[in-house]
């Protein structure tokens, strides 16, 4: 048998590898050792070549998987989440409160500056401070 049919049934292995032990690693190391034969098939390399060229491929593969498989990671404080969102009074008591926001009851204060809101009235996050949501009227 030649050295790239044996890189090619290595590949096709590690590629029907992955699709019963899914992880997305056996996949780089398939697609590189496919690579690898076809090099050796096209420029007739010696074993030493093919397993450097392989290694160079499964680097190279290995590399780009782990950049696609990185999850873009998007970090949310709750000053991003919750400020600007719309808010429903429930119930005030002086400045303190609770108010509905999305689907949740969350405890509220509106600023010295600020009456009381009326149950039903419809408010706007205007800071966080904790656990606590400063709301403004909704203009």
């Amino acid at each position: 048998m030649t050295g790239w049919i044996i890189w090619l049934a290595a590949g096709l292995g590690l590629l029907i590898l992955e699709m019963l032990l899914p992880g997305v690693f056996m996949m780089w190391l398939g697609i590189a050792a496919c690579g690898a034969g076809l090099l050796t098939f096209a420029f007739q390399f010696g074993f030493e070549a093919q397993v450097v060229s392989f290694g160079v491929l499964a680097a190279i593969s290995l590399t780009i998987g782990l950049r696609l498989r990185r999850p873009r990671q998007v970090v949310h404080t709750e000053r991003e989440g919750l400020i600007g969102r719309p808010a429903t009074a429930l119930v005030f008591q002086g400045r303190d409160g609770r108010v509905r926001l999305g689907d949740s009851d969350w405890p509220a204060r509106v600023p010295k500056d600020v009456a009381p809101p009326d149950p039903g009235a419809r408010l706007r996050v205007a800071q966080v401070d904790g656990t606590i949501l400063i709301v403004r009227p909704d203009l």
